[in-house]
């Protein structure tokens, strides 16, 4: 798959999502009746949250055939990139060519290994390239915010798979990547148009990424200060990196994102409870996008 073929499948939309994974027989059917409606709706990806192994895309492929499947991200410390390769090719090939590879290096608090993240990842794609079964470059997209991380994506990789960002940065990370790269931020959505409690359900969920410096730092380079990291974030925050209310409200955020230079917005729906499967939404927001 080129890059152009890239953008062209996974399209507009998608979705951003860590729940379609389980262990759990019973889990698991449900896993694969999501994802089977995910692609009947029309949406162009799967981004698998939670620092994913690319084996955990297998369920996810097997239940459908068009949708691309992206790892969102797998973290470079938790596999020896000899391994991910030999695993992507295997996969990718029984597959159709629908398996995409997000890589990012994840945080320090949550992993031993965490060291010179930048040199680190580059290291990581060199061994990508030089793997017996290599990852070719517009098959892997790097979780990228700051500037020498967009740069190497930029000539890396097919693109960028921000997390946390707004369409400010979208269009930052735009001039950075230059017009062909692919760009694929994810958005925070509460579809809820009880304004207050919208905010509650943003603010829970937001809390546990305002301490983790990657994301601080990469906000304050935004122009937020520590004020707006405060009891799970300032009202101007929620706003900047949440599309909060109605259908229509969502749509109007998602256009912001895409008119500063998104090729793609992967949609995470965030509810108040964190282990369901958010289908109801999921189809709502494909009414109103797809």
């Amino acid at each position: 798959m080129t890059l152009k073929q890239l953008k062209d499948t996974i399209g507009r939309i998608g979705i951003w999502t860590p729940v379609l994974r389980s262990e759990d027989p019973e889990r698991r059917a449900l896993i694969t009746e999501a994802a089977t409606e995910l692609d009947r709706l029309g949406y162009g990806a799967i981004w698998l949250g939670g620092s994913p192994h690319v084996r955990d895309t297998v369920p996810l492929l097997e239940a459908t055939s068009r949708i691309v499947v992206a790892t969102g991200i797998l973290s470079i410390w938790n596999d020896e990139p000899a391994d991910v390769a030999q695993a992507f090719s295997r996969v990718n090939a029984a597959f159709d060519d629908r398996l995409l590879l997000g890589l990012g290096v994840s945080h320090e608090i949550l992993t031993e290994r965490y060291e010179k993240p930048y040199a680190s990842m580059r290291d990581f794609l060199t061994a990508l390239d030089e793997a017996t079964t290599p990852v070719p470059r517009d098959h892997r997209v790097l979780a990228a915010l700051g500037p020498r991380m967009l740069e190497l994506a930029r000539t890396e990789s097919a693109g960028a798979h921000p997390y946390l960002v707004t369409a400010e940065h979208t269009a930052q990370a735009r001039e950075a990547l230059g017009p062909d790269a692919l760009l694929a931020p994810d958005l925070k959505v509460v579809l809820d148009d009880d304004a207050p409690r919208a905010r509650e359900t943003a603010r829970t969920y937001l809390a546990r990424y305002l301490a983790l410096p990657n994301y601080t730092n990469n906000l304050q380079r935004l122009g937020f200060t520590t004020e707006d990291f405060e009891n799970g974030g300032s009202d101007p925050l929620l706003d900047a990196v949440f599309a909060l209310g109605s259908p229509a409200d969502i749509a109007a955020k998602v256009e912001t994102f895409h008119a500063a230079g998104a090729d793609h917005v992967a949609l995470n729906v965030v509810t108040r409870n964190e282990e369901e499967i958010p289908l109801p939404q999921w189809h709502t927001l494909a009414e109103t996008l797809l």
